[in-house]
C-alpha cells in the first residue's frame, strides 16, 4: 500500500473511532447527569464499573490464553524443516509472519479479546448476583443442595465454562497453524508429521478440553434438575434422569479424567504417538452415545413408559410442589363454593358486593374522559384508564382514574415546532376520577381534575380527591424531552391551562421543582445538542442560565433505569398521595434457573385483552421463579423514584440491594401508610399465577399426570372467537369467607376445553401481605363460564331486541364492557356494561345499559339502565318463578314471604293466559330454529315479543313488578340463534 494509501486509511479508522468514543462518552455522560438528578449514582457507577471489569478481565484472560499459545508454538518450531513443495509453499508466509510476529499475535489477540469482552461484560447481572449471593434457606430434592447454587452460582459457573471452551478451542485452532505454517505438522515429506514438542502442545491442549469436559459433566447433572424431562411436560429430573442419566454422567465425568491423563501419558511419555490418545477419545465418544444416550432411552422405553404415572409421581410431585414454592402459591386458600342458589336472593339489592360492582370499564371509558375533560385537543388519558380506591365522605369506593396529559402526536402542525413541543407544551394537569359504579347520562361523574370552573351536571361540586400539585411532568405520554425554567420571572412559557372563566384564553407557568438536569453551562448546552442532533440548546434563548432538561420522562422507563435488574409490571397506575400525583409501579425479581420448577414466558402468560392498549407487554423472558419484590413509585411532578421493599423474604432482592451497597431498596417498614392505601395486587403477577394455578391447584402427582382437574382461562367472552384471553378486574368487595371488604383482583376460570364456571382466583393484600384465593365449585356443577353467560343473556329474547334497538339507532356500534362473575348468596351474579358508540365522528362509547344475569345465566337476566334497577328486577324474576329466595346464613335481612302457596304462587286468570301464551311462542321458536326455515323463525320471534309484552302487562294489572324478562315466569326462554345481532366488538 502507498504511502497516501496508508494515510487515508488511517484518517478514515481514526474519524471513525472518534466519532465512536464520542457518541460512547455523551451516552456516559448524559446518563451520568440523569442518575445523578434521580440520586441513583450508585447503580450507574456500580453497573458500569462492573461492565468494565468483567470486559477487561475476559477479554484479557481470552487474549493471553489465545496468543500464548500462538507464541508458545512459535517458540516450538524446528530450527531444521526437510525440503519439500509444501515448505516450500509455506515460506513466503513465513517471510510475512515472521518480521512481525509480536505485532501479528498482538492484533489477533487483541481482536478475539475485544469481542470476548464485549460478550462478558452483558452478563454484569449473573456476575454481581453470584458475588452477592443470598441463601434461599431451601434445597433442592435430589442433592439437597441450597436453592441458591442454581440461583446464583450456577449460570456464571455456566458461562465461565463456555468461555473456557471458547479458549480452548480457539488455541488449538491457533495452535496447529502455527505449527502448520513454521514445519512442527507436516502433511508431506518423509519421516514423522508432528514434532515432539508440537505433539506435546497439542496434546495438551486437547487434554485440556477433556477435563473441561469432565466439568460441564459434572454440571450437567445440577442441569437436570432445570430442563423438561418430566412427563407430562414438567420441568426437573424425571425417574430416567435420576436412575440413568444422572449415573451415566456421573461414570462419564471419570471417564473424561482418564482420558484426559491417558492423552498426555500416552502421547508424550509411553508411546509417544496419537494411536493411543485417538482411541481413548474415540472411547469416550463411543460411551457418551452408549451409557450417556442408549442407556438411558432403553430405561425410558422398556422400564419407564409401561407404568409412566407410577415412576415419574414422585418427580411430578416435586415439580408441583417446586413450581408453587417459586411463583408464590404455596399459600393459596382454596375455599369450596356450591354455587347451588340459581334464584336471585331477596337482600341481593342491598349486598355490599353486589352495590360495589364496577360498571365503568377502564378501556371503554377513556375516550369519555378525554372528551368530556380535556378542554384542549391535545390532552389526552392514554387508551386505558385505571382503577383505585379512595376513601371520600368516610366510604371507600372504586374510582377509575386517569392523568391529563399533553399528547404530542395531538398537537396540531403550528404547535409541532421544536419551541412549543419542548418548551411551551411540557406538562399535563390533574388526575381526573370517577366513581367506578356511577354514571351521569351514560357519562362518568367526574369527581376531581376540574380545570377552574368546568363543573357539569356531571361533576361534583368541588373537588372530592384533592392534589396539592396538579401539574404532571413525568407521565406515560411523555415521550419528548422539556425544557423548563426561566431566569425572568415574569416571562412564564409553559402552558399551564386554560383559564377558568374562559376556556380560549389560557394561564402560563414556570417550572418550581428540582427534576431535570440543569443544562444552564455552554458545555452542557453542547452535550445536548450533539446527542440529540439539535442546534437550538446552543442558539435558543429559552435555554438559560435557570434551564433544566427532562428526559426519560416516562414512569416506567424511569424506573427500569434506576432498577435494571427488575422486570415492570405493564400497567403502571397514579394515585394522589399526600397531595402528589405519584405513579406506582410493581417491580419483579424473577430467574430462570429454580430447580424443579415450571418455566414460563412472561410475555406469552401476560397477554391479553388490554395488553398494547393501555398496559405494556412484557419482554419474552422464560422465568421459573417470580416475586413481587419491590413498589417502586415515580412523582409525577419533580420525577423522584423511589423503591420500597415489597417482600422483605426474597433473597434474589436481598442480593441486588446488597449488590448497590445496600440501601438502594427503602425497607418495608419505611413504606408510608399514605402509600399502602394504594397499593394493589399486580397484574401481570396475577395473571402468571392464575395460569399456573390453572394446573398447579392440583397438589398430587397422580391428580396431576390424570389432567382432569386442569383449568383455563376464558377468552374474551363478548368476542372468542379472537382467541384473546379475559382480562381480570379489580372489585372493591367482599367475597364468601373473607372478613371484610377488599381491594381485589379476580379472574373466572374454565375447565379446560369447556365453557363451563370452575373457579373464581383472587388475589388481594391482608395486613400488606399478598394473598391469593380460589373459590372453587363443585365439580359436577354446570355453572356456565363468562362466553356462555355473555352468549346466553345477549341472546335472551327480549334482551336481544333491546340490543337491536340500540345498534339500530342512527347505525351505532354496542360495545360490550368486562364480563364481572361474582359470587354472591351462594351463587352466581354476573354484570357486564353495554355501551353504545353513534356512528358520528369523536362520538364516545356511553354507558346505555348493564346486562345482568343471576345462576345460570339464561333463566335470570335482566337488561337494566343502572346497577340498582337491574338488581331490583333480577330480585322481581326470582319472585316470579314462584322460588323462595331466601339469603344466605350469616345475613341479618329478612327473608322474603312467599306470597303463594305450594310450589309457587297462583297466577291470575289473565297473567296465567299470557304465561301460556309466551310458553306457545317459544315452543314456536325452539321448532321454527330446529326446522331452518328463517322467514318462520323471524315469525316466531316477533310472536314472541308479542306474548311477552302482553305478559308484563298482566303483572302490571295484577299489581306485580314486571320483570325486565317476562319469560322468567314461564318453562324456558328462546334460543339463541348462531349469530345473533348485534355483533359485539371491544
Amino acid at each position: 500500500m502507498s504511502r497516501r494509501g496508508r494515510v487515508t486509511v488511517g484518517v478514515l479508522v481514526g474519524v471513525f473511532l472518534l466519532f465512536t468514543l464520542l457518541g460512547w462518552g455523551i451516552d456516559a455522560y448524559t446518563d451520568l447527569l440523569w442518575f445523578r438528578e434521580v440520586d441513583y449514582t450508585d447503580v450507574f457507577t456500580s453497573v458500569l464499573l462492573t461492565r468494565v471489569l468483567l470486559f477487561l478481565a475476559v477479554g484479557a484472560a481470552m487474549a493471553l490464553i489465545v496468543a500464548g499459545n500462538l507464541y508458545l508454538a512459535y517458540r516450538l518450531r524446528p530450527l531444521l524443516r526437510p525440503h519439500s513443495a509444501e515448505q516450500a509453499t509455506l515460506e513466503r508466509y513465513r517471510m510475512v509472519i515472521t518480521p512481525r510476529l509480536g505485532t501479528w499475535i498482538t492484533v489477533l489477540g487483541v481482536l478475539i479479546g475485544f469481542f470476548a469482552g464485549l460478550s462478558a461484560q452483558t452478563r454484569w447481572k449473573d456476575w454481581m448476583l453470584f458475588q452477592n449471593a443470598q441463601p434461599f434457606g431451601a434445597k433442592d430434592p435430589e442433592f439437597g443442595v441450597d436453592v441458591g447454587f442454581f440461583v446464583f452460582d450456577y449460570p456464571i459457573y455456566r458461562y465461565l465454562l463456555g468461555v473456557a471452551f471458547t479458549a480452548i478451542v480457539l488455541s488449538v485452532i491457533g495452535a496447529l497453524a502455527m505449527h502448520y505454517i513454521y514445519g512442527g505438522v507436516r502433511l508431506q515429506g518423509v519421516g514423522e508429521r508432528m514434532t515432539a514438542s508440537a505433539r506435546a502442545h497439542l496434546t495438551t491442549l486437547v487434554a485440556v478440553f477433556v477435563l473441561l469436559k469432565a466439568v460441564a459433566y459434572y454440571l450437567d447433572k445440577r442441569g437436570l434438575l432445570l430442563e423438561q424431562h418430566v412427563s407430562p411436560g414438567l420441568y426437573g429430573a424425571g425417574y430416567t434422569d435420576v436412575n440413568a442419566l444422572l449415573p451415566a454422567k456421573e461414570i462419564l465425568m471419570w471417564i473424561s479424567i482418564v482420558v484426559a491423563i491417558a492423552i498426555v501419558v500416552f502421547s508424550n511419555a509411553v508411546i509417544r504417538n496419537l494411536v493411543w490418545p485417538g482411541i481413548s477419545l474415540a472411547l469416550l465418544a463411543i460411551s457418551a452415545v452408549a451409557i450417556g444416550g442408549i442407556y438411558p432411552l432403553a430405561v425410558q422405553n422398556f422400564t419407564v413408559q409401561p407404568s409412566l404415572a407410577d415412576k415419574e409421581a414422585p418427580y411430578i410431585q416435586r415439580s408441583i410442589d417446586s413450581t408453587r414454592a417459586a411463583f408464590g402459591l404455596e399459600s393459596t386458600m382454596i375455599r369450596p363454593y356450591p354455587a347451588s342458589n340459581t334464584v336471585a336472593p331477596a337482600n341481593l339489592n342491598t349486598n355490599v358486593s353486589a352495590q360495589n360492582v364496577r360498571l365503568l370499564d377502564p378501556q371503554l371509558t377513556s375516550e369519555a374522559f378525554t372528551q368530556s375533560q380535556q378542554v384542549r385537543g391535545f390532552y389526552d388519558f392514554g387508551a386505558k384508564l385505571d382503577v383505585d380506591r379512595y376513601s371520600v365522605n368516610n366510604s371507600t369506593r372504586d374510582y377509575v382514574v386517569g392523568v391529563r396529559e399533553i399528547n404530542d402526536d395531538a398537537l396540531t402542525t403550528q404547535q409541532k415546532n421544536w419551541l412549543n413541543r419542548h418548551t411551551v407544551f411540557t406538562h399535563g394537569y390533574g388526575l381526573v376520577a370517577a366513581p367506578a359504579n356511577q354514571v351521569c347520562s351514560g357519562l362518568p361523574f367526574f369527581v376531581s381534575g376540574f380545570l377552574g370552573d368546568q363543573q357539569t351536571n356531571c361533576s361534583a361540586t368541588s373537588e372530592q380527591i384533592k392534589v396539592d400539585q396538579p401539574r404532571v411532568y413525568f407521565g406515560e405520554q411523555s415521550t419528548e424531552y422539556a425544557i423548563v425554567g426561566q431566569t425572568d420571572e415574569n416571562r412564564k412559557v409553559e402552558f399551564d391551562r386554560p383559564q377558568p372563566n374562559d376556556s380560549n384564553a389560557e394561564e402560563r407557568y414556570t417550572y418550581e421543582g428540582e427534576g431535570g438536569v440543569p443544562i444552564g453551562s455552554f458545555f452542557r448546552r453542547l452535550v445536548f445538542a450533539i446527542k440529540n442532533t439539535e442546534s437550538n440548546f446552543l442558539l435558543s434563548d429559552a435555554v438559560n442560565d435557570n434551564s433544566r432538561l427532562m428526559y426519560v420522562r416516562d414512569p416506567r422507563s424511569r424506573v427500569e433505569k434506576v432498577a435494571p435488574f427488575l422486570t415492570i409490571d405493564g400497567d403502571p397506575y397514579p394515585a394522589v398521595v399526600d397531595g402528589r400525583i405519584k405513579w406506582i409501579l410493581d417491580g419483579y425479581t424473577t430467574s430462570a434457573s429454580y430447580p424443579y420448577s415450571q418455566q414460563v414466558n412472561l410475555q406469552q402468560e401476560t397477554r391479553d385483552e388490554t395488553t398494547n392498549q393501555g398496559t405494556f407487554a412484557l419482554a419474552r423472558d422464560n422465568v421459573n421463579y417470580m416475586r413481587n419484590s419491590v413498589k417502586a413509585t415515580v412523582d409525577a411532578y419533580d420525577g423522584t423514584v423511589k423503591l420500597y421493599e415489597f417482600d422483605d423474604k426474597d433473597p434474589v432482592l436481598k442480593a441486588w440491594n446488597k449488590a448497590f451497597g445496600g440501601d438502594l431498596i427503602l425497607p418495608k417498614a419505611e413504606t408510608p401508610a399514605s402509600l399502602i392505601a394504594h397499593f394493589r395486587y399486580p397484574a401481570d403477577l396475577f395473571k402468571v399465577q392464575r395460569n399456573l394455578l390453572a394446573q398447579f391447584h392440583v397438589k398430587t402427582a397422580g391428580e396431576y399426570f390424570s389432567g382432569q382437574d386442569f383449568w383455563q382461562v376464558p377468552n374474551t367472552p363478548d368476542a372468542p372467537q379472537q382467541n384473546i384471553k379475559q382480562p381480570p378486574f379489580y372489585l372493591n368487595v367482599q367475597l364468601p369467607g373473607q372478613d371484610s371488604t377488599r381491594f381485589q383482583l379476580t379472574s373466572a376460570v374454565t375447565p379446560r376445553n369447556r365453557d363451563n364456571l370452575a373457579a373464581l382466583i383472587s388475589g388481594s393484600y391482608v395486613g400488606n401481605q399478598p394473598r391469593l384465593e380460589v373459590f372453587e365449585l363443585p365439580d359436577q356443577t354446570a355453572i356456565p363460564g363468562p362466553v356462555q353467560v355473555h352468549q346466553r343473556m345477549a341472546n335472551n329474547a327480549t334482551v336481544r331486541s333491546e340490543l337491536t334497538l340500540l345498534s339500530n339507532s342512527n347505525q351505532s356500534q354496542v360495545l360490550y364492557g368486562n364480563l364481572i362473575s361474582l359470587p354472591v348468596g351462594e351463587g352466581m351474579l354476573y354484570v357486564e356494561p353495554v355501551y353504545v358508540k353513534g356512528s358520528q365522528t369523536n362520538a364516545v362509547p356511553l354507558l346505555q345499559k348493564v346486562l345482568m344475569s343471576y345462576g345460570d345465566g339464561s333463566t335470570y337476566v335482566t337488561l337494566a339502565d343502572n346497577l340498582n334497577q337491574g338488581l331490583e328486577a333480577l330480585i322481581a324474576q326470582g319472585k316470579a318463578s314462584g322460588t323462595t329466595t331466601n339469603p344466605p346464613p350469616g345475613n341479618n335481612n329478612p327473608p322474603p314471604t312467599n306470597p303463594g302457596t305450594g310450589n309457587g304462587p297462583a297466577l291470575s286468570g289473565a297473567l296465567a293466559a299470557a304465561a301460556s301464551d309466551v310458553d306457545t311462542a317459544i315452543t314456536e321458536v325452539k321448532a321454527a330454529q330446529q326446522s331452518g326455515d328463517f322467514a318462520r323463525y323471524g315469525r316466531a320471534l316477533q310472536a314472541l315479543d308479542q306474548a311477552m309484552t302482553k305478559f308484563q302487562d298482566a303483572q302490571r294489572a295484577a299489581g306485580q313488578t314486571p320483570s325486565a324478562n317476562p319469560s322468567a315466569a314461564p318453562s324456558g326462554s328462546a334460543p339463541a340463534p348462531s349469530n345473533p345481532a348485534p355483533t359485539p366488538s371491544g
